[in-house]
This record gives C-alpha cells, structure tokens and sequence, in this order.
C-alpha cells in the first residue's frame, strides 16, 4: 500500500481520534484544572512505562517480523506465539507491582494519598492492553488497513466515553482511573474485528516458544524498552523539576503544550508506524531506502512545518477552546514547541531507519543520550528562561538528534552499499 494511501486511510482515524482529544483536554482542563492536567500527564507516562515493561515493547518487533515472513505462515504464528508468552509474563509481573504497591504509587507519582486505587485499576487491566496492543502490532504487519483503522477509531471513542464520563462524575480520580481502563476495553473491539480474517485464529496465539524469535524479538524489545522507557522517564523528571522550581501550574501548561503536539502530530507519528516502519523492514538495497526516505520526507516534512505554523499563528484561540483561561501562560511556549515539533518528526524518520534495520547498540545508546540531554537543558534553560526554557530544550534536542541520526543513516546506507557490492 501507498503512503499517500496510507495516510488517507489513517486520516480517518486519526481525525476520529484528534476530535475525541479535543473533546476530552476541554473537559480535563475544565474540571481538573492546571495542577490535575500535570497530574495527568504523570500517570500517562507511569502508564506508558508499564506496558513498556509489560512487553509493549514488543510491537515494532512484531510488525517487522510478521511483514518479513509475509510468506511464511508459519513462521509468523512461531512469532506471534512467543510474543504472547513473553507479553503476559512480563505484564503478570508488572501488574502485581502496581496492585502490591498502588499507596507507595499513589504518594510517589502523584504526591497524593488517596489516589492508591486507580493504580489498581491499572494493574487489573495491564494485560488486556498489553494483549490489545500485541494484536494492533500482528495487524499492522499484516498490513490490514482497515482492521487497523477501524480499532483505532473505536478505541479513541471508547476512551471519549469513558474518560469523558468519569471525569465529569469523579473529578480527577475519575479521569486517572478511566485513563487507566479504557484501553483495555479497545480489546474486545479489536479481537472481533480480527477474528472475521481467515488468516487469524486464536490458537495461532497459543504454542512453543522458540528460541530463535526469542533472539529475533529480545533486540526489538531492548530497542523498545529502551525508547519506552526514556522518554517517560524523562518527561516525569522534567514535570518534577517543573513543578519544584516554577509550581505544580507551570508543570501544568507544558504537558498542555505538549498534549498539543501529540494531537496534531497524530497523523504523521501512526503513519510512520503504519507504513514506514513495515516498510523499512522489506527494503534490501542501499538505493531503495534512499528513494523511500526522500519521498517520506517530500510528504511529511512539509505537512509538519504547515501545522506547526498554523499551531502557532491559532495559539491564542486554541488555548482558549482546548482548555481554559487558566491555562493561558502556555502561550509563551507555542514557538519553541512548534519548532521542535518539526526537529521531532525530521529526527524520527531517520531514526526509524535504525528500528526498522535492527540496530540496537546505536539505537539504545542515542535514546538513552538524548533523554538525558532533554532533561539537562531543560533544567539549564529554565533557570535562565523560566517556563519558556522546557520548550527551547525541547527544540535544541531534537536539532542535535536530527545531526546525529543523518550521520547514522549515511553510514548504515554506506555498510549497506558495500554489503551488496
């Protein structure tokens, strides 16, 4: 399938789920205010980092596999058996830890008392996300478009729902415990609409577990829990920081700011992962992966830069419609955030170039780098420029990381050219 296609396909979902995020950040910002919104983004990455641990990690592993033994039916349940093995016992584990230990949590990450119980919710339903999760990464490899729209579509209404509702019955307990659940209810959706294609049954799920795609999947995962891992982290770090020396509001207005640029950026990061990454995986000439990263970027990059320009210039208005009059300071970091948006997007295509190849020890070690190097310039930068500092850090990161990714992927290119020769 096209990326012109593809991105038209994903456009549906996408739009379904930017409306339901516009929807849900108005009622959010109405009813939990500056401070909940930071609270918020806390548990997201708590989240994000437990199904990373959870084998979330898995997925690109797993869609890279499934289009690389696009004939080899068997050699594709062998995968998909041992991910499933690997995802369960990781995410069992995970999911004790949270229920074990939802007050140490629930002080920790939220420095509040009484919000222990949502982490239990969130350790009831890890697994039903992780398996949802490990079902969207077997579809995706298949390259079933539709399945692939259509679950995504119903997960963001299901999580508009849900979200939604609990948030206007419950406050911010309400929102945190339905951020925590409404993924797992995607599940049942997905499942049905996978279970209509010959090519998938349950029991394909259910085997050995092979040494070999043990090996094949353990770089994918490191790679993956490495990124996983990294960003939260650091974005938890930076919120702490926020929150330490600006205040708990000011942590508020950049994951506000940031909660933007995962909206409008939606289109062009599920397309990477829809398209590109498959994609990457069945290229075997140096030529070819210089012909597709160019027409990557001659789609992409200008429909970033477009956006981000009219992020900018509608800062005032989508302030005031996506959340309220409280969160009006965040303004001041619309220019840096909307250049870094655009660093962002130019970096990750050529950084899907070392996933999509399997190039672990350069993949691991430039995440871990650069999320560290987020938080140091956050910190250096808001001591001088105050809130504005986070969203410069955020712009200069992402420039470095665009110079060293270009430098790796012309090598990989060269090693590419000579292996071939």
């Amino acid at each position: 399938m096209s990326l012109i296609k593809s991105s038209f396909l994903n456009g549906i979902a996408v739009a379904v789920k930017v409306g339901s995020a516009m929807i849900l950040n108005k009622v959010l910002a109405v009813y939990v205010g500056p401070a909940g919104y930071a609270m918020i983004g806390q548990f997201q990455n708590a989240l994000a980092v437990a199904l990373s641990v959870g084998g979330g990690v898995l997925g690109p592993g797993i869609t890279k596999g499934t289009a690389q033994h696009f004939d080899d039916v068997k050699q594709q349940h062998i995968l998909w058996q041992t991910a499933i093995k690997l995802t369960l016992s990781a995410t069992l584990l995970a999911s004790l830890t949270f229920i074990i230990g939802h007050q140490w949590f629930s002080g920790r990450l939220l420095e509040r008392a009484d919000m222990g119980t949502v982490f239990i919710g969130l350790g009831l339903a890890l697994p039903a996300i992780a398996v949802n999760n490990l079902l969207l990464a077997i579809i995706n490899g298949k390259k079933e478009v539709s399945i692939y729209v259509s679950a995504n579509i119903i997960g963001s209404l299901l999580s508009l729902i849900v979200v939604g509702t609990l948030t206007y019955l419950g406050g911010l307990y309400g929102a945190l415990l339905a951020i925590a659940i409404s993924p797992a209810a995607a599940l049942l959706a997905t499942a049905a609409l996978v279970s209509r294609r010959a090519w998938f049954k349950a029991a394909f799920l259910w085997g050995k577990v092979e040494r070999s795609t043990v090996r094949e999947l353990s770089g994918f995962g490191l790679m993956g829990l490495t990124s996983a891992l990294m960003a939260p982290l650091s974005y938890m770090f930076i919120r702490n920081h926020l929150s330490a020396t600006l205040g708990l509001d000011a942590a508020g207005y950049w994951q506000a700011s940031w909660k933007i640029s995962e909206i409008y950026l939606m289109l062009v990061t599920l397309t990477l992962s829809m398209y590109y990454l498959p994609r990457i995986a069945e290229i075997k000439s140096r030529l070819e992966l210089k012909a597709e990263i160019i027409k990557v970027y001659s789609v992409v990059l200008p429909i970033v830069i477009v956006a981000a320009v009219v992020m900018y210039l509608l800062r005032d208005f989508i302030t005031a419609r996506l959340f309220s009059s409280a969160f009006a300071p965040m303004r001041d970091l619309f220019f840096w955030q909307s250049t870094g948006d655009i660093l962002k997007i130019g970096s990750w295509i050529l950084s899907y170039i070392l996933l999509g190849r399997a190039m672990v020890r350069i993949f691991v070690i430039t995440e871990i780098a650069f999320s560290i190097s987020f938080y140091l310039l956050t910190v250096a930068f808001t001591s001088r420029y105050g809130i504005q500092g986070v969203a410069m850090a955020y712009a200069c990161n992402y420039l470095a990381y665009w110079a060293i990714m270009a430098i790796l992927v012309k090598n990989e290119m060269k090693r590419m050219e000579t292996s071939h020769a």
